[in-house]
């Protein structure tokens, strides 16, 4: 056979066998176009969407409340949040804070308690009272966000709850975290400020000495976030930096 004809054979039964396919793209080593695919029905999701305070807190109840076993305060009023633009946390600085609580305060007065279902007025709008007890060590104010349908992000809490002491408690220090800026008052006057952006951290600052009076002690806080979680925690710790936890927490 002449050494061209041979060449030209295998080429030649190539291109006929790629006339008999149906789809030339095949033969040709290139990918065949996108085909049709069923439609099958939208995987669920799974997540919480019961906006429920009783997920995360316990309702109001006369039932008597102590601080936990490592001392922390689970017992607090809270207020529906005040709406505030921030677009950063970086910006809560104490002068900040300062100025936000000022401006959106629902009450000069300091030792005043609130009603469970009250509303006041703050920041514009008419807020409503929660009492609540935590079922952790921390309150949670994101989680109280999501189940009472209010935004996450942007708001300011005022918190309110009463600790009543058998006896006069001297040199304790009140000791807190939050996420992210804050401020906590005992019997009117200031304790301690926590500027800037933190994380929650337990005993992340603590006040100079104080007394814890006989009798009622009113502990008034505001907590301020922009993006990113909320939440904080509050205990008393003696001179030994032990939790304090002789007394009883209430709403009144």
């Amino acid at each position: 056979m002449n050494r061209k004809n041979k060449f030209l054979l295998p080429a030649l039964a190539f291109f006929i066998l790629s006339g008999l396919l149906p789809d030339v793209n095949i033969a040709l080593a290139q990918g065949p176009g996108e085909r049709p695919r069923p439609n099958l029905p939208p995987i669920a999701v799974k997540g919480d969407t019961t906006h429920t305070l009783a997920k995360n807190f316990i309702l109001a109840s006369n039932e008597k409340k102590t601080p936990d076993a490592n001392g922390f305060i689970q017992r607090w009023f809270v207020l529906e949040p005040i709406r505030k633009d921030i677009a950063r946390n970086n910006i809560l600085t104490e002068t900040y804070l300062r100025e936000a609580f000022s401006t959106n305060n629902f009450s000069a007065d300091f030792t005043a308690v609130p009603k469970n279902g009250k509303t006041v007025n703050a920041g514009g709008k008419p807020l409503k009272w929660y009492a609540l007890d935590s079922k952790v060590f921390n309150f949670n104010l994101y989680h109280f966000t999501y189940a009472i349908s209010k935004p996450h992000y942007g708001n300011i809490f005022w918190l309110v709850t009463v600790i009543n002491c058998p006896e006069e408690i001297k040199n304790v220090r009140m000791a807190a975290g939050v996420n992210s800026g804050g401020m906590f008052w005992l019997n009117g006057k200031e304790s301690l400020i926590l500027s800037g952006d933190r994380d929650m951290i337990v005993d992340n600052v603590t006040s100079p000495l104080l007394t814890l009076k006989k009798g009622k002690n009113i502990i008034r806080g505001a907590v301020i976030n922009g993006p990113g979680m909320c939440n904080f925690s509050l205990r008393f710790l003696d001179e030994k930096g032990l939790p304090v936890k002789n007394f009883s927490i209430s709403y009144e």
